[in-house]
Parts: C-alpha cells; sequence; structure tokens
C-alpha cells in the first residue's frame, strides 16, 4: 500500500481531535475538527463499543499520521525501541523526533511535517554542509541542518523564513535565526516529546 495522498483533514476526523497536519489552518474555524467532528464514511448504523485492540490501534495510527510515515518504517522504529533498555514509548517518540523532517518542521522552516518531507525531498537542505534528500535521516547530536546557499535567494525561503519562528523550538534543538540553520545541541527530553501520543497503547499493539 503507498503513502496517503488524500485529504490529511479526514485524517484528523478518523481519530477524533486535531493532529496539526495542515500548519496554520489548524489554528483558524476553517480546521475540520470544528466544522465536522464526525468520523468520514457512513455513519448511518448502530455505533459499537471500540474494543482494547481497536483503542491500541487508533493510537497506534495517530502516531503514523502525525509523523507522516508508512506502517513499515513504523515498525522498524518500534523493533528498534523494543531492543534497547529503558522505556520503549520514550525511546520510540525519540526515534521520531529525530527525524530530519520532523527537525525542519521543529525548527519553523515548515508550517508542517508534510511541507517539511516535500522540502527535504527537493534538496532544500544539507547537514553537516552535505545534502541531504532524506526525510528519515536520524541526526545526532552535533548535526548542522541548514538551507542550500543557492536556495537562499528564492522567494519560497524568503516566505517560509519571514515569521521566524514561528513556534517554540525545543530545547534539544538550537535556532541560529541570522544564518537560518539549526544545530542539533542533545538527544530529545522527556518533555520534548509529543504529548498528545500515549505510547502505553502502541506498545501494547505490538507486544500481543
Amino acid at each position: 500500500m503507498g503513502r496517503y495522498a488524500g485529504p490529511v483533514c479526514r485524517l484528523c476526523r478518523r481519530v477524533g481531535e486535531k493532529l496539526f497536519l495542515k500548519g496554520e489552518r489548524c489554528f483558524t474555524p476553517r480546521c475540520a475538527i470544528e466544522r465536522r467532528r464526525t468520523p468520514p464514511g457512513n455513519q448511518s448504523g448502530r455505533r459499537r463499543r471500540v474494543s482494547d485492540h481497536g483503542i491500541q490501534l487508533r493510537e497506534k495510527q495517530k502516531a503514523r499520521y502525525i509523523y507522516g510515515i508508512m506502517e513499515g518504517q513504523f515498525r522498524r522504529y518500534m523493533s528498534q525501541a523494543f531492543k534497547r533498555p529503558g522505556v520503549t514509548g520514550q525511546y520510540l517518540l525519540e526515534l521520531l523526533e529525530r527525524r530530519l523532517d520532523n527537525a525542519v518542521y521543529r525548527l519553523g522552516f515548515a508550517e508542517s511535517r508534510r511541507q517539511a518531507r516535500q522540502l527535504v525531498l527537493h534538496g532544500h537542505f544539507t547537514v553537516n554542509g552535505r545534502k541531504t534528500n532524506i526525510p528519515s535521516y536520524m541526526l545526532r547530536p552535533g548535526d548542522v541542518i541548514a538551507w542550500k546557499e543557492s536556495h537562499k535567494q528564492r522567494d519560497f525561503f524568503k516566505a517560509l523564513t519571514e515569521d521566524i519562528p514561528k513556534r517554540p523550538v525545543p530545547s534539544w534543538l538550537d535556532l541560529d535565526t541570522n544564518n537560518m540553520t539549526g544545530n542539533v545541541s542533545s538527544v530529545p527530553a522527556e518533555e520534548d516529546l509529543e504529548s498528545a501520543i500515549d505510547t502505553r497503547l502502541i506498545v501494547e499493539f505490538y507486544s500481543r
């Protein structure tokens, strides 16, 4: 199955809460959750009680939707998390946060993770001076994320960076607004991880 390319607002309605997949629009009255909270599809039938498995599945899907990754990728991250000693769910979110596309979003260089993924795929960023167009590239402390110099004169660069910083930058990243670069100062701490995800349910889903 390929990557989902339909309306992302349907994904928010499917899980019943805002996942902030469309950037600034999610903070306006035009947000799909504000206008229509019912799940997509035909709702004429009698609603049944969601099983424990269904609750765990929905939480896993929510994490996938938020970070914009496919099932195979998510399973690999989960496998790495199971092999590491410590809190499995916390390490899972740490891996997801350290993705290059997520760091580009966290630094404010993109309005959404979906847009950040597209910018990375199109080769707009370098890591430690080298062009990197792999959204899943795993960042490490000391890495420097920068816009490609030849792209800084383009209109889209000016449009995306004129309001920097748009949102608070997490403590594991340092933003240099003069040079429009980001430095990975450490691994993400627990308080920097996505609080909207209940990792306990995800770990239970894959522990079956």
